[in-house]
């Protein structure tokens, strides 16, 4: 079985060693436990697509300490440092032109042109990548297309011995993953929504804007733009009103006038088939439930998981994406 160590000093350099030697290791970070590969070795991002059983074609986020790191293997412009100044380290992640005598693996960009890349802020992931002093290519640590991993255990559960170590850094503060967003043209445009929303990007740029959430049979050019994605093993159904006769609830706010078809009421549910994203209806709250709470009503007992309606605003049109991908089959 796949080691569970504390994130300390002596677990952290024990896991840069192997790094170093190829190997892989899922790390905390504030989004969602990433696993992680040196990003300037082909052998060893090769081994994440094969750990995740991911598309080739869809690329990774490689994850750096400072701004000078970026400026070895991408292109940064004034707007790129501007987002930078403002939300790095943080949850955004961005779409550069990438330099052509990089060092990175030609895998992490999936055969394009361009390189997402991020500063995280969670301390361990910057302590891992301050000890191994290279990049790290770091997708979610989780099957490919499967829910994404909030905890220690998840990686366990999702991934078990395809991954060397796993340093434990407790529970994501966030939830979600970063947002993406495309810095290569003219005006940015999101291609992920996370945490850092088109209202938050457009306040430091002064320009609107846009999203560009999904693949519509083109180019995939971000992490998380596959139309299937971040799905559970049973049917979701979104914006319920009631529900099915054996569906579990993800509950959004108040459930005292939510009803199931056969007359009863949702409030009489069994505890393990109601989930309660925020009882008070707070948004960054749910987003940092959603994951985890999708896994635990995720049971084969239950016929489906009937959604309560999200506000599509703020953090809520991050939270929606990823439902809707859950939701499609």
């Amino acid at each position: 079985m796949t080691r569970i160590v504390v994130a300390n000093s002596k677990s952290i350099n024990d896991a840069a060693q192997i790094l170093k030697q190829g190997g892989l290791v899922a790390m905390p970070t504030e989004t969602v436990y990433g696993l992680a590969a040196n990003a300037n070795d082909s052998m060893a991002v090769a081994r994440i697509f094969e750990a995740k059983g991911r598309p080739q074609f869809n690329p990774l986020i490689v994850h750096v300490n400072d701004i000078e790191s970026v400026e070895q293997f991408a292109e940064v412009g004034s707007l790129d440092l501007a987002l930078a100044q403002r939300f790095w380290p943080g949850s955004l992640t961005m779409i550069l032109r990438r330099k052509s005598n990089s060092n990175l693996s030609d895998l992490v960009s999936a055969g394009l042109s361009t390189v997402a890349v991020r500063i995280p802020s969670h301390k361990t992931a910057r302590a891992l990548i301050k000890s191994c002093g290279f990049p790290l290519a770091a997708p979610s640590a989780n099957k490919s297309g499967s829910l994404s991993p909030t905890s220690p255990a998840h990686v366990a559960q999702s991934l078990g011995d395809k991954v060397d170590m796993i340093l434990a850094g407790g529970s994501c503060s966030i939830g979600l993953e970063s947002t993406v967003v495309d810095c290569t043209g003219k005006t940015p445009y999101i291609l992920r929504p996370g945490g850092v929303t088109a209202d938050d990007i457009s306040k430091i740029l002064g320009v609107d804007i846009a999203y560009d959430l999904g693949d519509k049979g083109g180019q995939v050019k971000s992490p998380g733009q596959l139309l299937k994605h971040y799905a559970p093993s049973i049917p979701v159904r979104l914006n319920a009103i009631d529900l099915e006769q054996g569906e579990a609830l993800l509950a959004f706010g108040s459930i005292k006038f939510m009803g199931i078809r056969n007359g009863d009421s949702a409030q009489n549910l069994p505890e393990d088939m109601i989930r309660n994203l925020s009882k008070e209806a707070d948004l960054y709250e749910a987003a940092t439930n959603l994951f985890s709470m999708m896994r635990d009503l995720d049971q084969p007992q239950n016929k489906g998981i009937a959604v309560m309606n999200i506000p599509d605003t703020g953090i809520g049109v991050a939270i929606n994406d990823r439902l809707n991908r859950a939701a499609d089959s």
